[in-house]
């Protein structure tokens, strides 16, 4: 596993990538890559980093694991490749974004037009294997974006983190709600979504609310 990683992000995580538990987690994230199928490519497991500099950070939105099907995951959560079909969870997504502010759905899932406006597409799990959910879980991951989560908290200010459904609340537990916004909802995907937990969270307008009203440029969804 390379740590190819943007350098502002390098410099703010550079004692993370020096602890043990990181160290094991190379060895076993490039002895998994070496004898399995893994998502995303070795080279896309730091995109959500390289397309979301740590000075421009304006929003994060926390998933869980990549996606495990072939072609589907490339590093930022939620997104997929342009001709890769929609998952379900995104389409939700975008749909709550139509009726919140009335943009039209885009005819594909591909999210680097967010990371590029500021908004860091992070997993707590940044690797899977292939056709196995959770099988990275538990093996140094969720320990180093809690720190990436603390680090932003900590460093920066006028951060708006979204937090969809019951494992992302957790993992931002520790947000310092006094410098940054955060939004909690049920999960976009289809079984919290069709119980009432994820459409009319409006956390979409409330982002650009939010960015506006400090002075920054709200996001084009």
């Amino acid at each position: 596993m390379e740590l190819t990683i943007e350098s502002g992000w390098k410099a703010i995580l550079k004692e993370e990538f020096e602890k043990p538990y990181f160290k094991d987690l190379v060895e076993f994230v490039k002895s998994e890559y070496d004898s399995n199928t893994c998502f995303p490519p070795a080279e896309q497991i730091f995109s959500a980093f390289n397309k979301t500099p740590f000075d421009e950070v304006k929003v994060v939105i926390i998933g869980q694991d990549p996606y495990h099907g072939l072609g589907q995951s490339h590093g930022l959560c939620f997104s997929v490749g342009e001709n890769v079909k929609i998952p379900p969870s995104l389409k939700n997504i975008f749909e709550e974004i139509r009726t919140d502010i009335g943009t039209s759905v885009p005819n594909n899932g591909y999210l680097e037009r967010w990371a590029r406006q500021g908004v860091l597409l992070l997993n707590a799990t940044l690797t899977v294997r292939a056709h196995e959910a959770g099988s990275h879980q538990k093996k140094g991951w969720e320990k180093f974006t809690d720190a990436v989560i603390e680090k932003l908290s900590d460093e920066r200010e006028g951060i708006v983190f979204l937090l969809w459904g019951g494992p992302a609340k957790k993992k931002g537990a520790k947000i310092d709600t006094s410098k940054h916004l955060v939004l909690n909802s049920g999960h976009p995907s289809p079984l919290a979504a069709n119980r009432g937990y994820w459409f009319g969270n409006k956390h979409f307008s409330k982002t650009n609310e939010y960015l506006k009203k400090i002075g920054k440029k709200p996001i084009e969804w």
